[in-house]
């Protein structure tokens, strides 16, 4: 049984809503979907969310990449899941190997490996929580057995009319959790967690995501003020290109600090541990090159003490929603977890099951075999800009 084809689709997904953050402003996203068929038949599905201003990638630098790797010879013809799982541990594109920080290639390598495991979960009976299982990451603590996920919400920086209302909701409807996003320009950051935190309670974990919007000269003065409203971490206050001075700085504002735009691959990883510039590692499985990737990083986190956040990117579909369930309800310990907002933010999904969190942010682990869901040919068709195709028959 070996990988007979790769189909490759750049779909665009308009969103309910404007999704504004200091680093970007958008009411579509466009994610890279990877469809593995087996000489078999068996099919699986993965999907990468290329950001430019996080990778560096691009649609079509995804699609350059993954039209120059035969992964056909790579994954051979494997007898069990386990090979799968192992031949998947040592992927790296060349993009990838050369990049001295590992992030080049890693939306593309997260929807091929995601669709590798799919199609052969399906082919051997399973799913992609077997496969967090036999990857064997040191440092990784797992569930005795997969357990329901509590997601935690967001509130993105629109307008204050629109923003009270999220907070009601989020309050409304039980979340313990929620992350507001700063440092947008012309916007009064104190007054705004000062109404938001009112509203939300006392109870709430309320957490803010600077998205690399201040500096390092004037990140303690922007802190300074918001410190009173009581948030419990602060994600990326800085651009990377000035990250090492959170060396300096962290033990001075006031709260734990997470690294996500700075932390991207293992290098990253490395890095922000042997320089002290974090308390807690931002994962997502896109940006840090799919489910083996994103384990190696929470293990190097486990083993470093460091605390963990299972983020994702706005707009993913399904496929990714569902690769995060299975990660989130296998992996213990992660102190957030972002995801499964699909009925929320798209107008349209690419799969056939609704994987919305319910109340209070719960979500049930996912059992069929792959990632457990199915895809949806005509929203697929519906949804795809470019399509390519890559036969190894």
């Amino acid at each position: 049984m070996a990988i007979r084809k790769v189909d490759l689709y750049h779909v665009a997904l308009p969103l309910k809503t404007r999704v504004k953050h200091a680093s970007h402003d958008r009411l579509t996203s466009d994610s890279l979907i990877a469809r593995v068929t087996l000489t078999g038949g068996e099919v699986g599905h993965g999907e990468g969310v290329p950001r430019s201003y996080v990778t560096g990638e691009t649609i079509d630098s995804t699609f350059a990449a993954l039209s120059t790797f035969d992964f056909a010879q790579h994954f051979g013809e494997p007898i069990d899941y386990e090979e799968v799982v192992r031949r998947a541990g040592l992927l790296e594109l060349p993009e990838t190997r050369n990049d001295p920080r590992g992030m080049d290639g890693n939306a593309a390598r997260c929807a091929l490996e995601l669709a590798v495991f799919d199609a052969f979960g399906q082919k051997f009976g399973k799913t992609l929580g077997e496969a967090i299982r036999l990857a064997d990451i040191p440092g990784l603590t797992l569930e005795s057995t997969p357990a329901r996920v509590r997601y935690s919400g967001a509130i993105t920086a629109s307008s204050p009319r629109r923003e009270r209302i999220s907070a009601w909701k989020m309050r409304l409807y039980g979340f313990r959790q929620v992350k507001l996003k700063v440092g947008v320009e012309e916007q009064d950051d104190p007054a705004r967690l000062r109404i938001l935190r009112r509203i939300l309670g006392k109870r709430m974990d309320l957490r803010i995501d600077a998205n690399e919007a201040w500096t390092a000269v004037d990140v303690i003065e922007r802190v300074r003020p918001l410190l009173s409203y009581y948030p419990s971490v602060l994600e990326q206050p800085v651009k990377h290109s000035e990250v090492g001075a959170l060396s300096e700085l962290r033990p001075r504002i006031g709260m734990p600090v997470m690294l996500d735009e700075s932390l991207c691959g293992y290098p990253d990883g490395v890095t922000a541990i042997e320089l002290g510039l974090t308390d807690m590692f931002n994962v997502r499985l896109s940006k840090c090159g799919g489910l083996i990737p994103t384990l190696k990083l929470i293990g190097l986190a486990y083993r470093s003490g460091l605390e963990v956040q299972l983020g994702c990117h706005p707009g993913e579909t399904g496929l990714l929603s569902a690769a995060g369930r299975h990660l989130a309800s296998n992996v213990q310990n992660l102190r957030f977890v972002e995801g499964s907002y699909d009925r929320h933010i798209l107008m349209h999904n690419v799969i056939r099951e609704d994987l919305t969190f319910g109340y209070g942010g719960l979500a049930h682990p996912l059992e069929k075999p792959g990632l457990g869901v199915r895809i949806d040919e005509d929203s697929l068709a519906r949804l795809t800009v470019v399509r390519k195709e890559i036969r190894y028959d």
